[in-house]
């Protein structure tokens, strides 16, 4: 108990009650913070009411958590400090500033939902103007995001030039706000600590020393899986309990004073940079976990009972009655207004016009900046690029491979824009800085050698490696590119990027939409891919890139050369959407397709194909490696049959440039798609399909495909290229077709 100057004029019974304060609360506060909890519990409860009336379609409650929510929210700054709740934070939320007629207008789908515009569930939170970050469903995926956002926040600190605003890229429409001290909070149920990405998030936030508060609210349930099955020795904080550089709290999170305390000291310890803090509050959960869930099915009615005893809210009440703060008049008249403005709140939102349904289109990609634009077509200017930072010329300037373009143009990029950082799997030089400033070591700058040289130049807090985890290094690029960077990062091998699938599919390009515009987070993603490598076997070869280009929301670009690398990557770092970038390992420096350094402003729009030689009996659509092979095949074609081969190089996959296809189609009345990936249900069986469906009558030849067979590939040469198509198939099927 502390003690606050007082009005002396008060009687002494006054002075007491103004004097006496709880860990720092007062008790304003301790009233303000039993209408919050008693709202979020009723707000619930007309949720549920609703729902039974089928006036909306889903609901999951806070009950149970409101009393650490609130604690939560009296001691951060909304608006200052950065927010990734999960589905059970509605009073953390309501402390904040979110009203409930904006979650109500989520419950019934209004278009007028600040979270996502009837696109989310309701109690997915999304409050900009609270920095309160857009939620998904999926369990976990916000902790990686929450340590990038906090990342985000301590390099522009560092770099507050960063922040300003540019024109003509992703900057222009980035707005970027950070403090000296902020914290980044992120909330999890218990069950979500079996998830890998907690792991990682807690290994980052520990080795980075990040301003990051974990909140385990832990009301021992995971739907109807209980405590003791999620957690070994069914307690978290003892199995967290090693990891350096935290501070760490273990409390009754139904007891609002002793969380207030306990969040203060937690925010005390990441607001002084020591690093992240840890509380695990334990909570009840007196509801069933959604109304999709009956817990009798699965819990006792004793065990019930004994939540029941715990309720935080009927704590809270007994608890300022038996102070003296409220008296039984003063509750009545907080909880009758609270009922009356529910009740207005939820018939206003029973009102509110829904979206209607041309608007779904909206907010896929960025609204702001069109990567297809021709505005973004710039021609090269051949010319050496600036001597590098290590004092090293580059390679001269005739001819370069596709992989001294790409380390080029990523340097261009770095020196240009401050808000570019580049991490993965041992992209840089040498984490062990000492060995580079002692010229121990010459570095190492990625397994393919794409990244060499950037932190020598750039410094490690521009270009640095990452624990060896895929999933940590998407979700924190997506956390990071939220805030305004623009991270650059690198899956070492396409065959190991499926442990990032969950960011890559539920998180990343989808946050825009899901938002309704709020948020965004455009970065790249640049990722070796393909086989033709002789012993990469299964796991170094693999292709897969159709599973990509069915998600709506990403870019995925998949080069065939060096020029054409340069200038599509330069579009991918300055657009305004998530890009996948695939690079093909065989091709990095591949006699094919180099080209002049063709000067710092070379671009080439997305979706925009290259007619790489042209023809008139057939047309034969690729990308990637396989752009070589078709063309070796077709100049033999020529010389032999006299068969004039149009050949068509995507370049970009999402989006692809229908355009080109159907001219070169309609010119030759013959098509064949080839690609590296296996056959069935690879990219080429969507652009079969749609040459089909929108040129059937313009055909004089099924529709073909040449690709890889459908298996995996084999170490051994002779297996592999029975697998991958060759030059001679792709010989052969455009023999065949010209022939039909």
């Amino acid at each position: 108990m502390a003690t606050t100057k007082v009005d002396p004029k008060l009687n002494e019974s006054n002075v007491a009650k103004q004097a006496k304060t709880y860990q720092g609360l007062t008790s304003q506060q301790l009233v303000d913070a039993y209408r919050i909890m008693f709202t979020s519990r009723r707000v619930d409860d007309r949720e549920i009411l609703l729902k039974r009336q089928q006036k909306v379609f889903f609901q999951i409650s806070g009950a149970g958590h409101e009393a650490m929510g609130v604690a939560a929210a009296f001691v951060l700054k909304p608006g200052y400090d950065w927010f990734y709740p999960y589905y059970r934070d509605r009073a953390l939320c309501l402390a904040l500033g979110a009203t409930p007629y904006e979650m109500l207008l989520g419950a019934v789908g209004a278009a007028d939902d600040p979270s996502s515009g009837g696109r989310q569930m309701p109690s997915h939170w999304a409050f900009r103007r609270l920095n309160v970050v857009t939620q998904s469903s999926a369990t976990g995926t916000q902790i990686l995001q929450a340590v990038g956002c906090a990342e985000a926040g301590r390099y522009f600190g560092k770099h507050p030039n960063a922040s300003q605003k540019a024109e003509g890229d992703y900057r222009q429409f980035k707005n970027v706000q950070f403090q000296g001290d902020e914290i980044t909070y992120v909330s999890l149920g218990d069950g979500t600590t079996s998830e890998g990405e907690f792991w990682e998030a807690l290994n980052a936030a520990s080795n980075r020393r990040l301003p990051v508060l974990f909140c385990v609210q832990d009301n021992e349930y995971a739907i109807s899986v209980p405590v003791e099955v999620q957690t070994s020795g069914g307690n978290i904080s003892r199995l967290v309990s090693g990891f350096p550089n935290f501070h760490f709290e273990e409390i009754d999170g139904t007891d609002p004073v002793v969380a207030y305390a306990a969040f203060q000291r937690a925010a005390d310890h990441c607001r002084a940079g020591h690093g992240p803090s840890f509380v695990h509050a334990h909570v009840i959960r007196p509801y069933s976990h959604s109304l999709s869930d009956d817990e009798r099915l699965y819990r006792p009615d004793s065990e019930r009972q004994a939540d029941a005893a715990r309720d935080p809210v009927h704590r809270m009440q007994l608890f300022l009655l038996r102070e003296g703060i409220l008296d039984e008049k003063g509750i009545n008249k907080i909880e009758g207004e609270i009922e009356e403005q529910l009740q207005a709140d939820a018939d206003r939102a029973l009102d509110a016009a829904v979206p209607q349904p041309d608007t779904i289109y909206n907010y896929v990609y960025s609204p702001d900046l069109d990567s297809t634009s021709a505005a973004f077509e710039t021609q090269p200017v051949f010319a050496e690029p600036e001597t590098a930072g290590d004092g090293k010329r580059p390679a001269a300037s005739h001819n370069k491979t596709m992989a001294e373009l790409i380390n080029a143009t990523l340097r261009d990029e770095m020196r240009r824009d401050e808000r570019v950082i580049i991490f993965g799997e041992d992209v840089a030089d040498a984490s062990r800085e000492e060995y580079l400033k002692q010229k121990l070591i010459k570095g190492k700058g990625g397994v393919f050698k794409l990244t060499s040289g950037l932190q020598m130049e750039f410094g490690a807090d521009r270009v640095f490696n990452s624990p060896l985890a895929e999933a940590s290094i998407v979700g924190r690029a997506t956390g990071m590119a939220t805030r305004g960077l623009k991270p650059v990062v690198e899956i070492q091998f396409f065959d190991y990027i499926w442990p990032a699938m969950m960011q890559l599919r539920d998180e990343l390009p989808i946050i825009r939409w899901r938002s309704n515009n709020a948020f965004s987070a455009p970065l790249v993603i640049r990722v070796a891919i393909g086989g033709y490598l002789t012993g990469g076997a299964i796991y170094h070869s693999q292709c897969g890139e159709s599973i990509f280009t069915h998600i709506p929301g990403l870019r995925v670009v998949f080069p065939s050369n060096a020029l054409d690398a340069a200038g599509l990557l330069r579009i991918a770092i300055r657009c305004d959407d998530p890009v996948l970038f695939l690079e093909h390992k065989r091709l990095y420096r591949e006699t094919y397709g180099r080209s002049p350094y063709p000067g710092p402003d070379y671009m080439v729009p997305f979706g925009k194909a290259k007619v790489v030689q042209s023809g008139t009996d057939l047309s034969v659509i690729t990308y990637g490696a396989v752009v070589p092979r078709a063309l070796q095949a077709a100049q033999k074609l020529e010389r032999e049959h006299h068969v004039s081969v149009e050949l068509v190089d995507l370049r970009c996959l999402n989006p692809f440039d229908w355009d080109a296809i159907a001219t070169s189609v309609k010119k030759t009345n013959r098509a064949l798609i080839a690609y590296e990936d296996s056959l069935s249900w690879g990219y080429g069986a969507e652009i079969a399909a749609r040459i089909a469906d929108k040129l059937f009558h313009h055909l004089d030849a099924p529709v073909k495909r040449v690709a890889a067979t459908d298996t995996f590939v084999a170490y051994q040469p002779i297996l592999e290229n029975a697998i991958l198509p060759q030059s001679s198939d792709l010989f052969r099927a455009m023999k065949e077709l010209a022939e039909f």
